[in-house]
């Protein structure tokens, strides 16, 4: 009988102990990120896995709010259809905060902030400073961008032209495809400076006009885990861990 009774008492043990550590257990989310946005997010070939600042982020203030995080390869276009079909549970990537954006899914509280970049063959050394010094002409932009949106919006070139990749836009500029083409500044900045394209150039005199900020981005509604990606984001700011990821990408 008292042989019954340990027994009975260690599996009450083992099962409460069980239920605890489910309990308590951290949370993990998947989180979706594109292999063409250096150096946000990108495919690093050595290791096959997604890396950049983005990632790094994500990284960080899911250690600081208490949760997990799988990176998962997604392409740009279906970054929010992921998110919206719960295929996904966090967005990071340099996906610029728009009032279009957040009528679907929740923004968190801001990472990183730029504006778009105007890139043009390196032959040509137009001081260009606006949008419209192209209209009349084909001109380019990465498809689900922010950028390509404003670009149509304005209706005065004779195309535009929608790309999957910012590698795939500097390729058509170069062959003269494209007059110029328009994309997150700070990565054209940076794949320029790996000097592997040379027959493009960012024009400095130019001036943004679709300013905007860099979050992680959560389904709409999900208010539990926002508050949790806010902990984080609030925790890396105040400790210089953001700070020190910006740094480490050269975006500062």
């Amino acid at each position: 009988m008292l042989t019954r009774f340990r027994a009975l008492a260690f599996v009450c043990a083992l099962t409460t102990g069980i239920a605890s550590a489910n309990a308590t257990a951290e949370p993990a989310y998947k989180v979706g990120a594109t292999a063409t946005g250096i150096p946000f997010t990108f495919l690093d070939v050595k290791s096959q896995s997604i890396q950049g600042m983005m990632v790094d982020a994500a990284q960080a203030v899911a250690k600081a709010g208490g949760f997990e995080v799988e990176i998962q390869q997604t392409t740009f276009a279906s970054l929010i259809p992921s998110l919206t079909s719960q295929k996904i549970d966090i967005i990071s990537a340099a996906m610029l905060r728009t009032p279009a954006r957040e009528k679907v899914v929740q923004y968190s509280d801001p990472v990183f902030s730029y504006g778009e970049g105007l890139i043009v063959r390196v032959d040509d050394q137009t001081p260009y400073t606006r949008m419209e010094d192209f209209a009349g002409e084909v001109v380019g932009a990465q498809v689900g961008t922010v950028f390509i949106d404003e670009l149509n919006k304005r209706g005065v070139f004779k195309e535009v032209r929608g790309y999957d990749s910012i590698p795939d836009l500097m390729r058509d500029l170069a062959l003269g495809r494209i007059k110029a083409g328009f994309a997150d500044r700070p990565i054209v900045a940076y794949q320029l400076a790996q000097g592997t394209q040379n027959k493009v150039h960012l024009v400095q005199s130019y001036q943004p006009v679709v300013m905007g900020d860099v979050c992680l981005i959560v389904r709409k509604g999900d208010s539990a885990t926002l508050a949790q990606v806010n902990k984080g984001i609030a925790a890396i700011k105040a400790d210089g861990s953001l700070e020190h990821i910006i740094e480490k990408w050269k975006l500062n």
